[in-house]
């Protein structure tokens, strides 16, 4: 019976590279990112002439959106692969490593996710208010109900942490 429960549990420690594949599919995604920053970009110059100083606001405010989703991404592959798949000793002593690496618990890791949310669904409410004439008063009032309630999940998440953390 002993040997039957090391067998299960050697089975559940491995497991964990089953997560291995969908952090090489982020790193793919950022792929996919990069390719909308790049045409977003040349839209950007192409029209740079023609185009109305709110219209260069919108696009500087969804690559601004990429990049931070770009961030969020690497935060969550490389916290989550250390966390939850295996540490990157080889990595240690290189001199591009990030500070936080390995320092990011899955606690950290939520709050910086809803830091993250927050943030693209502020930008998000910009576009949206720098495009008005566009959308009509339903659309902006959805969007900013969606982004309250982003904002007051991560406060209450925040704030819970935080007292979950006091008792220790």
């Amino acid at each position: 019976m002993k040997r039957l429960e090391a067998a299960f549990e050697h089975v559940l420690f491995t497991s964990r590279w089953l997560m291995a594949p969908v952090y090489f599919g982020l790193v793919l995604a950022m792929v996919l990112l990069l390719v909308k920053f790049g045409k977003e970009i040349i839209h950007l110059f192409a029209t740079m002439g023609s185009a109305s100083g709110g219209d260069l606001i919108i696009g500087v405010l969804t690559l601004v959106d990429v990049a931070l989703i770009m961030n969020l991404l690497i935060i969550i592959m490389f916290s989550g692969y250390e966390n939850f798949v295996s540490k990157m000793e080889d990595l240690h002593s290189h001199r591009d490593r990030p500070d936080w690496m390995g320092h990011i618990g899955f606690s950290d890791l939520k709050i910086k996710l809803f830091g993250s949310i927050v943030a693209i669904s502020g930008i998000e409410l910009l576009k949206g208010f720098m495009n008005v004439a566009n959308l009509s008063d339903r659309h902006l009032a959805w969007m900013v109900g969606i982004h309250l309630t982003f904002l007051f999940s991560g406060l209450l998440y925040a704030a819970m942490d935080r007292l979950a953390g006091k008792g220790h």
